[in-house]
């Protein structure tokens, strides 16, 4: 669905991503780690056609989104669903308004009455029934962040991108969002693609992690190889966020630090 081949990009002096390549596994989840400044959005918006690359192919469904058309940009785009940071909900709109927007735009062949059963339907999937009605404004944070994933898969997309999906919220809702990630993938079978800094909740939902360190991609590997990696930035960055075990031959599900 997703392969990046040798691309790289720069703003000015500043060298983001360098000679990158990377295919994004179909039908699971990957998460893209490292510092901050490192590229992580930067290759969201290659990968939507939102930037181009200086050099290289950035391959989506076989589309160059480097040398594609607006027409074909926005065919490609219309695959792909997105949880922004923030959630990026309309406050003047009603929770079921929200979600339903991508629909009235792009399905306007669908009734009245079938968007609002395929909205119903997505709330029960992020575990909010019932609150269709509901203004925006009096949703928590975490109800914020489970209504924008309805939004995101309102179109039933095949690719779904999250941009910091736990920003700014407490441990436990972290937690029941990182589980609501991955009920939603072994119930739809959707590829999901993070960028995140929380090591922690990555290790938790993550199949394959890509670390991303002074513009390079150093180490892509499945999530249980990630954390044994011998790899000095790897291990560096892990140990600021993590309780690592002493060897890097044992397997262990890390815990998050007290």
């Amino acid at each position: 669905m997703i392969e990046l081949k040798g691309v790289s990009k720069a703003f000015g002096d500043n060298v983001v991503l360098r000679d990158i390549s990377l295919k994004i596994p179909p039908g699971q989840t990957t998460a893209i780690v490292g510092p901050s400044g490192t590229g992580k959005s930067v290759m969201l918006k290659l990968i939507v056609g939102l930037l181009r690359p200086d050099a290289g192919q950035v391959l989506c469904f076989g589309t160059d989104m480097a040398t594609a058309n607006e027409r074909e940009l926005f065919e490609v785009r219309r695959r792909f669903g997105m949880l922004f940071q923030d959630g990026a909900l309309f406050d003047s709109m009603s929770v079921g308004d929200n979600i339903a927007f991508p629909l009235v735009h792009h399905a306007t062949q669908m009734s009245e009455d079938d968007r609002r059963a395929r909205v119903e339907e997505k709330l029960a999937l992020v575990d909010l029934p019932g609150i269709y009605d509901r203004t925006t404004s009096s949703l928590s944070g975490g109800q914020r962040k489970r209504v924008g994933l309805a939004r995101a898969i309102v179109m039933e997309p095949e690719v779904v991108l999250f941009d910091e999906p736990n920003s700014g919220l407490d441990p436990l809702t972290s937690d029941s969002i990182d589980e609501l990630i991955c009920q939603m993938k072994d119930a739809l079978g959707i590829t999901f693609l993070i960028i995140s800094h929380d090591i922690v909740g990555t290790i938790n939902v993550a199949d394959h992690v890509a670390m991303l360190s002074g513009g390079d991609l150093v180490a892509f590997a499945p999530t249980q190889e990630f954390v044994r990696l011998d790899v000095p930035v790897v291990r560096s960055f892990l140990r600021r966020n993590l309780v690592l075990p002493e060897s890097t031959d044992e397997v262990a599900r890390l815990p998050s630090p007290e």
